[in-house]
């Protein structure tokens, strides 16, 4: 195969690689990362203890985590490599089950179908932090180098060394055993919520797999009782139909909301692509945005199960998480967008939940990354424990906090528009946004205006598309929309 004539570094966003599956996500790039990752082990003393090697219902996804799987073996390295696909999360807890070097996992979670992409996990099970992915990246540009014989890979390559491991090329030192991952990790949710409450609380239940992941998880978990679980979009499809992507957010869940309405059901949950997200429909087929499931979950855990830990939060999370943590007497950290951020300071201070804007939450006592299937368990004990529908969940939770207002834009542009717009956001310094006054300005990650008790709003680029994103949380509702179109037009969109 001749190389391609100009190719650029690979380079992992917020959580991993990303690309368009057949120009730039090949088997070739997925060899690379995976080259980047036994280099890591060996480096960090930890290949001895084996990887898992997982993946999603996405486009040949067992076929890219086949390639990989030979990759690391190849390298000397014990591979288990899952037999169907699965969550995220359940590689994760796997890892720790199985006392692994970390798991890599063939995922494109959240984006639309034409993307896979290649997740790393480390040995404590959560995202990879920085200072690791660096390394990891540093492995796969050396293997890139070493099969381009190019030192400037973005300046385009003339010509192509032995490269990887070649397709097919037997695990010469290393094995792979495949096993199913699911058993033991949905055994261990058994041990973290108690089921037979659940399955005997009369719930009707709504569950959107998304064409994804998670399909059968829940049902599985709850059988057995009179709490009922319908199920939709269960089968594996790539394409996604119906939906702009596997996102569990309002756009794309308008067939969840019209079942749980005509199901009369309790509640409405739905997982994205690789089932570390969670999203909520109420029981009038209503969205539950992130902040307020995010809010709704912490108070479960203050209220209802009258525990005292830190609470983390990332930056464009809610400020609710706050309001709980000081009328509880909890400290609440904040940290930049994206786990590889959250599990760590989960960690350092001991706390009982981290989450973020996304969807994602983790709860400790299980991994130290988001799970969406166990999210959704505890969203369902919340309801079980109350006796009250999620609709009147959120006014008890709004009767402690004051009401707050969310919501996002994502603006697609091309990598120059993107830049030049995240450019004039970086020299802008109003005074006022929608008529409120900009309290202060900070680029922790992205560019941030605080507006005193009004709220914030947030401009960064995606770390994961071609996009960029547009946050704001305020306690008017009648502010949402222009706050939004105010940072829209500072970055002169």
């Amino acid at each position: 195969m001749a190389p391609s004539p100009h190719r650029t570094l690979i380079r992992f966003g917020t959580d991993g690689w990303r690309a368009i599956i057949a120009d730039e996500y090949t088997f070739e790039n997925v060899r690379y990362c995976a080259e980047g990752v036994a280099s890591y082990l060996h480096s960090a003393g930890l290949a001895s203890r084996g990887l898992v090697v997982g993946y999603d219902t996405r486009f040949a996804s067992e076929d890219f985590a086949a390639a990989a799987a030979d990759v690391i073996a190849a390298r000397g390295i014990d591979v288990w490599l899952f037999d169907r696909p699965a969550p995220t999360p359940v590689a994760c807890h796997a890892v720790l089950r199985k006392g692994t070097g970390g798991a890599v996992v063939i995922t494109a979670s959240h984006n639309p179908g034409r993307y896979n992409g290649f997740k790393y996990k480390t040995e404590a099970g959560g995202s990879a932090p920085p200072e690791v992915i660096a390394r990891i990246e540093a492995g796969l540009d050396e293997a890139q180098i070493r099969a381009y014989g190019a030192l400037k890979l973005e300046e385009g390559l003339a010509g192509r060394g032995a490269g990887v491991v070649a397709e097919g090329a037997p695990a010469a030192e290393g094995k792979v055993v495949t096993f199913d991952p699911l058993p033991e990790y949905e055994e261990s949710l058994r041990g973290l919520v108690d089921l037979q409450t659940l399955r005997e609380a009369g719930l009707t239940v709504v569950y959107d797999a998304m064409h994804a992941a998670g399909a059968g998880i829940l049902a599985r978990l709850l059988d057995g009782g009179r709490t009922g679980v319908i199920e939709i979009r269960g089968e594996r499809n790539p394409a996604f139909p119906g939906m702009t992507s596997p996102e569990p957010i309002a756009r794309n869940l308008s067939a969840l909301a019209e079942r749980v309405v005509s199901e009369r059901a309790a509640v409405g949950l739905a997982n994205d692509g690789d089932a570390d997200r969670l999203g909520v429909i109420d029981e009038h087929g209503r969205f539950v945005d992130q902040l307020q499931t995010y809010a709704l979950l912490c108070y479960y855990l203050l209220e209802y199960r009258g525990l005292r830990a830190p609470l983390v939060r990332s930056l464009t999370s809610t400020r609710m998480v706050d309001k709980l943590g000081r009328l509880y007497g909890v400290d609440v950290h904040e940290t930049p967008v994206g786990f590889k951020f959250l599990g760590p300071k989960m960690t350092e201070v001991g706390a009982m939940a981290a989450g973020e804007e996304s969807g994602g939450y983790a709860f400790s006592g299980h991994i130290p990354e988001r799970d969406g299937v166990y999210s959704g368990l505890l969203f369902l004990d919340l309801i079980a424990r109350s006796g009250k529908w999620p609709s009147e969940l959120v006014r008890e939770l709004y009767s402690k906090v004051g009401q707050h207002f969310y919501d996002r834009i994502d603006v697609h542009l091309d990598p120059a528009t993107r830049d030049a717009a995240v450019a004039r956001v970086a020299e802008a310094e109003p005074t006022r946004l929608a008529g409120i006054e900009v309290v202060s300005k900070d680029t922790v990650d992205g560019f941030r205006f605080e507006l005193g008790d009004k709220g914030w709003v947030l401009v960064r680029p995606s770390g994961t598309e071609p996009l960029l994103r547009i946050y704001t949380e305020t306690t008017e509702k009648g502010l949402v929309e222009p706050l939004l179109q105010a940072a829209k037009a500072l970055a002169g969109l």
